[in-house]
């Protein structure tokens, strides 16, 4: 075992601290990463809160890890000393269910294995990216491309790839008229995959306040879903729309803006259940479907994409110095107080 320094939560709505973790050897297909940053997911607010149900503590939170390659294991073939990497959400999964086979770890029937706030197949407890270093099996290890911003592509980890497997599911391309629900940590980063992505873009937000913001990344339109006149004017307008607010949302307007055959994407996580009229899908053979991160081919996918487009996150970069920088972020995720991803600056953990 080798030692890391980390922020580390000790129980459930405790304050960070800094603490020294220990990481396992590196294995024979192991890689060990030199974290250089680190983004911050609203997931990681409600798995330290204990929103989700029953956590693991201590907790290191964090999977947005980029870094740089120091050391291999003995059967290490993708990677090599020194090469930019990532981590995302998933660090292991059985690898042998027709979901793992088809390339959607995301998916295993077994059950992936997260980043954090989870136990491995051997009773390993895994701690994520809010620390230095990090010892992951390179089948969960992804390769970024020289030049980009590095800061800026640690959300694309997660918040990217969210996003990206649902728009190429759904067909987000030339000749595509699509919505994004929401321009916050997902939505900004949606907007331009879809853009880029050649599909015809319009943002639903609450307000207007994000409008030319949107307007900057490519949208063609942006509409308040407070106005009711915004579902007379799109009525029937899209083939899908894709949802990444954690809001109740009001699933039988938008629903009315779907053309035939079209769909309502869920990739936020609302805590209380949803309600709609069945009519709603009914009359025009619509779907209301869900979406999670793919699978690692469809994450590398995604990073190379994003560097040939230029694509990263908007984002605050956080000093890390001071262990409560971080927890203020944390109150300022949950108000939605940031344009539009915090990243931690891991190397002044």
């Amino acid at each position: 075992m080798s030692t890391t320094p980390a922020l580390v939560i000790k129980q459930a709505k405790a304050a960070m601290v800094k603490y020294s973790i220990e990481r396992r050897e590196v294995g024979t297909t192991d890689v060990k990463v030199a974290i250089a940053y680190s983004g911050i997911c609203h997931s990681d607010v409600h798995q330290g809160r204990e929103e989700w149900g029953s956590a693991l503590f201590p907790m290191v939170p964090g999977h947005e890890i980029v870094g740089h390659v120091i050391e291999v294991g003995a059967g290490v073939t993708k990677f090599k000393l020194g090469q930019t990497v990532g981590v995302g959400v998933f660090v292991n999964s059985c690898r042998e269910c027709d979901a793992c086979k088809a390339n959607l770890e995301s998916y295993c029937e077994k059950g992936p294995v997260g980043s954090y706030n989870a136990t491995d197949y051997n009773g390993e407890v895994q701690y994520g990216g809010y620390a230095k270093e990090i010892v992951t099996d390179e089948h969960f290890v992804v390769s970024i491309a020289d030049g980009v911003n590095l800061a800026e592509t640690a959300p694309l980890l997660c918040a990217g790839i969210t996003v990206y497997s649902p728009l190429k599911h759904w067909g987000a391309a030339p000749g595509k008229k699509i919505a994004i629900l929401g321009m916050g940590g997902l939505g900004h980063i949606a907007v331009k995959f879809a853009v880029a992505l050649g599909a015809e873009v319009t943002v639903l937000g609450h307000s207007l306040n994000k409008k030319d913001d949107a307007m900057s990344f490519g949208a063609i339109d942006y509409r308040s879903t407070a106005d009711k006149q915004t579902f007379v004017d799109l009525k029937n307008k899209f083939d899908f729309i894709l949802n990444t607010t954690s809001a109740n949302i009001p699933i039988d307007d938008l629903l009315g803006l779907i053309k035939l055959d079209g769909s309502l994407v869920f990739v936020g996580l609302p805590s209380e259940s949803q309600e709609f009229n069945v009519f709603g899908v009914t009359g025009a053979r619509r779907s209301i479907s869900g979406s999670q991160v793919g699978g690692q081919v469809e994450v590398q996918e995604m990073l190379d994409f994003a560097a040939e487009h230029k694509i990263g996150a908007t984002i605050e970069l956080l000093d890390a110095t001071e262990a409560a920088t971080i927890d203020a972020a944390w109150n300022r995720v949950v108000s939605a107080d940031v344009r539009y991803r915090f990243v931690i600056d891991a190397q002044t953990i």
